[in-house]
């Protein structure tokens, strides 16, 4: 089928754009930079789409012609530290952006589009709970806000017109990744001892090929009208996320026990409480569903993952 997928030239879009391109799909690759689709896992596109700003663009009746499903990946992703102008752009580009996409996939006659949200619309930490898609939502920032409205006008403006599916990944890994997985890469890369030892969290993760995986998938499953959460399948402690990383690496790791109690007040002293929470926290989410009501199977263990993103990591050495 032809499908037009927004911000291929991402993380996600780029491997995306080779999973279903190695199906056979015809793709409409909507990017500012057309020479990173080249130069990206996808290969040639035969159909790049050049349209600038996404949160400017107004279209979406023309861009969409002939399309058989759009996979809405574009969005201005989360910030640690978010202003009033930041605020502003998360909704215009991840709410007004996907309103008017929706609108002109209404006009052009689309059959399906696949939201990529955030699990962050359900909120932060879910302790000794598990986060399902039916959850009363919870964002506690404006990112996290503009996501759940996202969802909302989409599938206000699908109703009776065509089929609107929403997906919330936890963190998403693998080759390209960037910001605090990356840096964590790097630190036990680089041998650095990290006082993690005490954290007894758990948190659900999905690598970038098993979410592509899932993707390609919604594009013809029953799935349509409804919200999905995704994961490998095994929740880690960040301890056990580290050691998983260095045996994939080959290498030691030391994990100083140093109490979480006070990890936290380090991490307000020094400007990085979220990032600190996160490590510290649990985050887990039911993909029971997926896997059950849709026959999905996740086609990457958690440490083939993790040994093809740290392939990835030496090609940058």
């Amino acid at each position: 089928m032809r499908v037009l997928i927004t911000g291929a030239t991402g993380f996600i879009g780029r491997e995306l754009c080779a999973t279903l391109a190695a199906e056979g799909h015809a793709l409409r690759a909507v990017c500012r930079d057309p020479a990173r689709l080249a130069a990206g896992a996808a290969g040639p596109l035969a159909e790049p789409l050049v349209i600038g700003d996404i949160a400017q663009f107004d279209d979406w009746a023309s861009a969409l012609a002939g399309v058989d499903c759009v996979i809405h990946l574009a969005a201005r992703v989360h910030q640690m530290s978010a202003n009033a102008s930041d605020t502003e752009q998360y909704f215009a580009v991840n709410t007004e952006a996907t309103r008017r996409l929706a609108l002109g996939a209404r006009t052009a006659g689309v059959r399906r589009v696949i939201l990529l949200s955030s699990v962050k619309v359900n909120g932060e930490e879910t302790g000794e709970r598990i986060y399902r898609a039916d959850d009363p939502p919870a964002p506690s920032d404006a990112y996290a806000r503009s996501k759940l409205q996202a969802e909302q006008v989409l599938f206000e403006i699908a109703a009776g017109r065509f089929e609107a599916v929403a997906v919330r990944p936890p963190l998403v890994y693998g080759s390209g990744v960037g910001a605090n997985f990356l840096r964590l890469l790097r630190w036990v890369q680089r041998g650095v001892p990290l006082p993690f030892g005490s954290i007894g969290n758990s948190r659900s993760l999905v690598s970038v090929w098993n979410l592509c995986d899932f993707l390609k998938l919604l594009l013809v499953a029953p799935a349509a009208g409804r919200t999905w959460m995704i994961s490998d399948g095994e929740d880690l402690s960040t301890p056990e996320l580290i050691r998983r990383i260095a045996r994939a690496m080959d290498r030691s790791v030391t994990l100083p026990r140093i109490p979480v109690s006070l990890l936290r007040v380090l991490g307000g002293l020094s400007g990085r409480r979220a990032e600190v929470a996160r490590l510290c926290g649990s985050l887990r989410v039911d993909s029971a569903p997926a896997r059950n009501t849709l026959g999905w199977v996740a086609p990457f263990t958690v440490d083939r993952a993790l040994e093809r993103t740290v392939q990835w990591l030496r090609t940058l050495e």
